[in-house]
């Protein structure tokens, strides 16, 4: 399955932004989806996850002003981002969580981009 992002744009500090991704394939049967993001010079990280189930995982930097959802039915997967920071620079993808919450191999999409700035 491919995602594809979207959202992604300039923003000053404090401000939100509501990235989507849209699949290429059903995602009903993926148990766990996930954002990460990658800032510039640095390695791709989880920041927000969500099962089928309705159970979440966030990073602790975000876990107050993100928010990840999904809908099966239309295969997105959404994060809604206030309060931005600085540091929430990055490029953002949208991919599959391994059962421990780990970076998936495999392909990744382009990402969108986020920068938070004044």
């Amino acid at each position: 399955v491919q995602f594809v992002e979207s959202g992604g744009g300039l923003v000053q500090p404090g401000g939100s932004l509501k990235l989507s991704c849209v699949a290429t394939e059903r995602i009903s049967s993926i148990h766990a989806v996930a954002w990460y993001r990658q800032p510039p010079g640095k390695e791709r990280a989880l920041v927000a996850g969500l099962t089928n189930g309705g159970t979440t995982r966030y990073d602790d930097s975000v876990k107050t002003r993100f928010k990840i959802s999904r809908d099966n039915d239309k295969n997105t997967v959404t994060l809604e981002m206030t309060g931005l920071e600085p540091d929430d620079t990055g490029v953002y993808f949208c991919n599959y969580a391994t059962p421990t919450w780990g970076i998936p191999r495999g392909d990744w999409g382009q990402g969108t981009r986020v920068n938070v700035s004044s």
